[in-house]
């Protein structure tokens, strides 16, 4: 088909439940195809040769890599419904710098609390808990991280959702107690059925982390 959507994904990653909810958002039908990133597929590696990495959007049988990336050309090509990105250069540059602040300093100790032991998982919850005071000092009063629109950075954010209970399990703190306005928030966005449905279960993802931490030998 002329306009053909596939979507390499696996489902614990975070980064593949943002291209989902995006293209949820704009009402997008895709095919997806379960790839698991410990596996490298030749479709993977066709697709994704630089970094061999899910998730990879396919439109018109050309790749889009970096889910950040994604989310940006789903809504440039999908303008006419629900735009994610504000028009407004100045927050538009805004969305992009926090979405970058998460990913760039938000993913190490995200994982590594669940990951890791000893020094270097303690470490990795105290930069872990000033990360999420940071965001919820961004978020400030505000129903979204964009204003009164679920939006870009919304997205980009949410789709560490599922792994917030592996986060407070191994961490030994809970979210909900010491940061309550991230707490509504998350609240407010899982009302929406782009994000239900984008989402893995928090169980699911808590079973999965106590694999990967045998894997990692932190078991």
């Amino acid at each position: 088909m002329a306009d053909e959507v596939i979507l390499l994904d696996y489902w614990p990653s975070m980064f593949g439940m943002r291209t989902k909810m995006a293209l949820a958002e704009k009402g997008v039908s895709y095919e997806y195809i379960e790839t698991d990133p410990w596996i490298k597929t030749p479709l993977l590696i066709e697709m994704n040769p630089i970094h061999k990495k899910i998730p990879v959007l396919i439109h018109k049988g050309k790749p889009i890599c970096e889910s950040l990336i994604q989310l940006e050309y789903i809504d440039e090509v999908w303008s006419g419904t629900y735009p994610m990105l504000p028009s407004d250069p100045y927050q538009k540059a805004q969305a992009r710098f926090w979405a970058d602040f998460i990913d760039k300093k938000f993913y190490d100790p995200s994982w590594k609390v669940w990951g890791t032991n000893g020094e270097e998982q303690v470490a990795a919850k105290k930069e872990l808990l000033e990360h999420f005071k940071t965001l919820e000092t961004e978020l400030g009063d505000k129903t979204y991280y964009g204003g009164e629109v679920f939006g870009f950075l919304d997205i980009a954010l949410m789709g560490y959702y599922s792994w917030f209970k592996a986060m407070e399990k191994f961490g030994e703190f809970s979210i909900e107690t010491e940061f309550p306005k991230l707490t509504e928030w998350t609240k407010r966005c899982l009302e929406r059925e782009s994000v239900v449905k984008a989402l893995t279960d928090s169980d699911k993802i808590l079973e999965y982390a106590y694999v990967l931490r045998k894997k990692f030998g932190a078991e």
